[in-house]
């Protein structure tokens, strides 16, 4: 019997991006981020990840993400971002992943954006599941709230309203905390094959977030059983500017690692307006 192959341990969680991206791919920022995240069975989600990937754990346990945000003046290469087909709100719900190489990442479940065009364009050139949605983001002093409505392709009436009120800076993260924010990857598929993107960005600029209002279907509408309870986790950010790097070339044939323990404004995407001030 051949010897049994060992699976490569998963990277660290840093909170600073590693040198990898290479040529830039993309250029963006992520701007007034709201994330909330629920604890959730490895076994769970594991068949919802794309081939070549399993659950990334922390202790046992995995998470889903519900991750709102504005992107702003998404731009190819490294031309000037586009000012508005570029700039949009975006919700997106994701799981966590470690691939065959050890590299952690996320897997977008869904994300909803108030733009067609980028919807079209993530959907067909990186088969990426984005949904065209009404989308909005307002502020009120301390408080940012978050509404989405799906439009296409559904399932139409999916939805989310999220509220926050932003607190105090986070001076050290927890371990959850790196674990869930410091993500340099992406996993997904592309014509058959696992495809993975790296990005990096300045550490991230964190803080704590009590959550007033959570109203949602778009984790049921992923494929997720709705989570119950409170979030274990809400933080805000102000954002960070963003780079995508193409993917790597790797050598294949490495065995995937098992699981391990370890004043009220709207915007549509336009404009900056005045961040919650803490």
């Amino acid at each position: 019997m051949p010897p049994t192959q060992t699976a490569p341990e998963p990277e660290p969680v840093s909170a600073d991006p590693p040198s990898r991206t290479g040529r830039t791919l993309l250029t963006q920022s992520w701007l007034d981020l709201a994330f909330l995240h629920w604890p959730v069975e490895p076994a769970e989600v594991a068949p919802l990840l794309p081939a070549g990937t399993v659950p990334d754990t922390l202790d046992g346990v995995t998470y889903v993400g519900l991750v709102a945000f504005r992107m702003h003046r998404v731009g190819w290469f490294r031309l000037p971002g586009l000012p508005y087909l570029g700039s949009f709100p975006e919700t997106n719900v994701r799981l966590y992943s470690v691939d065959a190489h050890g590299r952690r990442g996320v897997v977008f479940r869904s994300l909803d954006a108030s733009r067609l065009v980028p919807v079209a364009v993530g959907r067909w050139a990186f088969r990426i599941p984005y949904v065209w949605s009404r989308m909005s983001v307002r502020y009120d002093g301390t408080t940012v709230a978050y509404e989405s409505s799906r439009r296409w392709p559904g399932p139409r009436g999916a939805r989310s309203a999220i509220a926050v009120e932003v607190g105090e800076p986070v001076e050290e993260p927890t371990a959850l905390e790196h674990f869930l924010t410091a993500r340099w990857g992406m996993h997904s598929a592309f014509r058959g094959r696992p495809l993975y993107l790296p990005n990096t960005h300045p550490r991230w600029p964190l803080h704590r977030a009590r959550l007033l209002r959570c109203d949602e279907t778009l984790v049921e509408a992923a494929g997720l059983r709705r989570p119950l309870g409170e979030p274990v986790s809400v933080l805000y950010s102000p954002g960070v500017p963003v780079r995508f790097g193409g993917p790597p070339r790797l050598p294949a044939g490495v065995s995937v690692p098992r699981p391990r323990s370890g004043g009220d404004r709207t915007v549509d995407g336009e404009g900056s307006p005045p961040r919650p001030q803490p």
